[in-house]
């Protein structure tokens, strides 16, 4: 009777486990290899240029760090889990959600203001789509590696709330979470394989196959006749939109002073000049991609423009013509000058068409029906807490 009764609670212990199995396969467009990592492969890897070349048929640059299945996919439960969050009602998909290009449709995100309330940030959340081929991290370029990244939200008092300690303790108190870091990283939770998981899962966030790549590969029918004359106007020397958006990743992952307005707040945020004492700075933000770019309005760093209209518009206008009055900015040179050609309505409606043609979501990740944590979704992604009153404008 108790060897049954054991055999019973072995299996009942085994089938609790089960809840929680880490995918041993590689994503889509990863490669396992023989060490047990996954290595991005696309069409791109046949090609060879010059890095920055910007044209078609470009080599993307390398992935240099790899990670197992088990790795990304128990960061992908992380990435869902609000056990990070000081007060465990904040998870990094709370912003960075599935269903809005890895946005959130905010002009500003949300974070949880000194652990105690959530309020409304100065900054928007940027897509996290091909996140891991940056050289560049958060609005004003604070971070160098997508490692030191995954860290400033979660210890930020603005967001997160949390601390080392805090985040650490929680994640070890989880039988689940301590089973499954013992299965991907051999050892324990600790902050560093918890934010490396969280790095391995965004570094799957891959988005490579949409009409414009097809179109590159050599689909000359991926394209319609807009697109293709907006992609012309995009690399085109008056709209120049290429020389910061470098294709295949569009964008080059450099700071740019674009003499960007005021929210609708006011606020003026001078970005990476708020950490340098360098006047070249000041006024100065990340590069953006435009992957996926129609799926992530509002746009720019704090929400000022709600369509691609406006914001191609905008950069067809004079230069500094919305630069908040008194911020001295240097503006960086393929700013429009006053006397400079400028884009006709057709040409600015062909590169937002053309924009368009970057969409590729197939790679959204799954989210999780439940949590190794044991804690609930919080709140659900389409909670109205996470909505921002958006109208669909991007045409």
């Amino acid at each position: 009777m108790k060897l049954i009764i054991i055999a019973i609670i072995i299996i009942s212990i085994e089938s609790k486990a089960s809840d929680f199995i880490l995918n041993d396969q590689c994503p889509p467009t990863f490669e396992k290899l023989t060490d047990g990592t996954c290595k991005l492969r696309t069409l791109y890897d046949f090609y060879d240029s010059p890095p920055q070349h910007g044209g078609v048929k470009v080599k993307l640059p390398l992935l240099h760090d790899r990670y197992t299945p088990e790795q990304i996919d128990l960061g992908r439960y992380l990435f869902f889990d609000p056990i990070l969050s000081i007060n465990k009602d904040m998870s990094c998909a709370s912003c960075h959600q599935p269903d809005k290009g890895l946005s959130d449709g905010r002009k500003r995100s949300l974070g949880t203001v000194l652990g105690v309330k959530r309020e409304e940030l100065t900054r928007s959340t940027p897509t996290l789509w091909n996140v891991a081929f940056l050289k560049r991290f958060m609005w004003d370029g604070r971070a160098d590696t997508l490692l030191s990244q995954a860290a400033i939200p979660l210890l930020s008092p603005l967001e997160m709330g949390n601390n080392r300690d805090g985040i650490i303790n929680s994640v070890q108190s989880s039988t689940e979470y301590s089973r499954l870091f013992s299965l991907a990283y051999r050892e324990q939770p600790n902050f560093e394989n918890i934010t490396s998981a969280l790095v391995a899962f965004q570094s799957s966030l891959i988005s490579f196959n949409s009409r414009y790549d097809r179109y590159a590969h050599g689909g000359e029918d991926a394209l319609n006749k807009q697109e293709i004359r907006g992609y012309n106007a995009f690399r085109g020397f008056v709209a120049r939109c290429s020389q910061c958006h470098v294709p295949p990743l569009f964008t080059d992952s450099e700071l740019a002073v674009i003499g960007a307005p005021a929210n609708d707040k006011e606020y003026v945020d001078d970005g990476a000049g708020a950490l340098s004492d360098d006047v070249f700075l000041k006024g100065a933000f990340k590069v953006p991609t435009l992957r996926n770019i129609s799926k992530t309005a509002p746009y720019f760093h704090s929400g000022q423009f709600n369509n691609l209209l406006d914001v191609v518009s905008f950069y067809n206008n004079t230069r500094g013509h919305k630069a908040p009055k008194g911020q001295e900015l240097k503006l960086h040179w393929h700013i429009h000058m006053t006397d400079g050609p400028k884009l006709s309505k057709q040409n600015i409606d062909d590169i937002v068409a053309f924009l368009h043609s970057l969409e590729d979501e197939k790679n959204t990740p799954i989210i999780p029906q439940k949590l190794p944590s044991g804690l609930p979704l919080i709140p659900s992604l389409s909670s109205p807490i996470y909505q921002d009153h958006k109208k669909d404008n991007n045409k």
